[in-house]
């Protein structure tokens, strides 16, 4: 018999899921974009709001309805091409990037101002973080312990503090806004957005939320399904509301410093004029513990997952899993955030399509004739959007820049909704035409 999550059980799966979200990126993109919008930051967070927590939770509930598998989630466009994009998202949020970028990070934002930058150090730091985060994900059927109960209430304290100070007390006023965030604040947010991975991440997780509830002796699929949307609900407002006081932090913090580079270098200003010289080892803290905990998650999926599709053991790809992310993350946070950005540019629209499309399923007679082409065309449009981001910029022809929502970086939009309007309506003709007929 299926036992039942105690209500103890379920907040600690929603912590466990807001911890897995909420890596460094999370904490370093809200306050730039606080920063650099200016005295429009709130139409900026709305965008931003939308990519980072409403897809990913949007994404954690499809997957709870589909069984918590992006396989199951892909199922419309094709056993290969849904293999296809299960892979890129997997090596995406895995070891080309999000892992890797969790030592980076950690690294420049919480030991660098201790031990100097360079690549000893970083070499030297990326060598213990990664032996933490492969032993702990060697045992997944611990993570609701070792996550949701101690890992999880630690970050949540620790950003609770952060946000306190910074909703209570800020550093000072907005100071003028960036020229993109001037001109559309809302278009640009909602496209640094992606920079969180969350909804890349969120389809990912969604098998690791489901094993966590299973290893408390959950089968029943029904009670999985509410178990997982409760926690991605939980993860969502408790992300909403760390974004909230992050834009806050970064809008104020324009006086400390004006012309940062990133996110690390406001916080770095903030906790040190709020907690003075405490402060630097708060923030160390605070973001190694946000860092593991993602890092964790993550190279637990991406196990899961390859131990399916490859002749290699899970505890074997968690080790090389690892040893791999270890290597990448000492190409430095600049050079991966450089790599990252085109990447993502061309791979979250058609996730945003199928993401979306997946909740209307039983409208069509076809689901794979309308969510293929739109994928399709979301994904050509999204290239283009991602060639403006990369060196290869010079080669794109000038009327690439006159597209609808080019300027936005959205110029996939309004192609991809005109195809998917046309085959819905020629998918919708020929279920009439049909039932004409017999």
């Amino acid at each position: 018999m299926s036992q039942r999550l105690t209500f103890r059980d379920i907040l600690a799966l929603g912590f466990m899921t807001f911890a897995l979200f909420v890596g460094a990126g999370n904490i370093i993109f809200p306050p730039m974009v606080g920063l650099q919008s200016g005295p429009h930051v709130w139409w900026a967070a709305a965008g931003f709001l939308i990519t980072a927590v409403g897809l990913p939770v949007l994404t954690v509930i499809a997957l709870a309805r589909v069984g918590g598998g992006i396989d199951a989630l892909s199922s419309p466009i094709g056993r290969k091409a849904g293999l296809v994009l299960a892979v890129v998202c997997y090596l995406a949020v895995g070891p080309l990037f999000a892992i890797p970028r969790t030592a980076t990070v950690s690294f420049e934002v919480g030991m660098a101002p201790f031990t100097g930058q360079g690549e000893g150090p970083l070499f030297c730091y990326s060598l213990v973080y990664f032996a933490l985060v492969i032993g702990i994900s060697l045992y997944p059927g611990r993570l609701l312990d070792t996550v949701g109960h101690v890992l999880a209430p630690l970050k949540i304290v620790a950003l609770a503090i952060l946000g306190i100070a910074a909703l209570l007390w800020p550093a000072g006023n907005p100071i003028p806004a960036s020229e993109v965030y001037n001109s559309m604040p809302f278009s640009t947010g909602f496209v640094n957005g992606y920079l969180t991975m969350d909804t890349l991440g969120a389809m990912v997780f969604g098998i690791v939320i489901v094993n966590a509830a299973r290893s408390r002796g959950v089968d029943n699929p029904g009670l999985l399904t509410r178990y997982t949307i409760y926690a991605g609900l939980i993860a969502g407002i408790g992300l909403t509301a760390v974004y909230i006081t992050l834009f806050k932090l970064g809008s104020g913090s324009g006086v400390l410093v004006p012309s940062a580079q990133n996110g690390a270098e406001i916080l770095h200003a903030y906790v040190q004029y709020r907690f003075g010289i405490g402060g630097s080892g708060f923030l160390a803290i605070l973001i190694f513990i946000a860092c593991t905990v993602t890092a964790v998650g993550l190279t637990c999926a991406c196990a899961e997952f390859f131990s399916g599709h490859l002749p290699l053991s899970y505890r074997t790809l968690v080790v090389l899993l690892g040893l791999f992310s270890m290597l990448v993350s000492n190409l430095g946070l600049s050079h991966l955030i450089q790599f990252s950005m085109p990447v993502l540019t061309a791979l979250y629209p058609p996730c945003i399509v199928l993401i979306l499309l997946s909740f209307t399923l039983s409208w069509w007679r076809s689901s794979m004739l309308i969510i293929a082409p739109a994928m399709l065309i979301s994904l050509m449009f999204g290239c283009v959007d991602a060639l403006k981001l990369s060196s290869f910029h010079d080669l794109l022809p000038a009327w690439i820049g006159h597209l609808p929502l080019s300027a936005q970086g959205l110029a996939w939009l309004l192609p991809t909704l005109a195809v998917g309007m046309m085959v819905a309506v020629y998918d919708k003709y020929r279920l009439r035409h049909e039932i004409a007929v017999h």
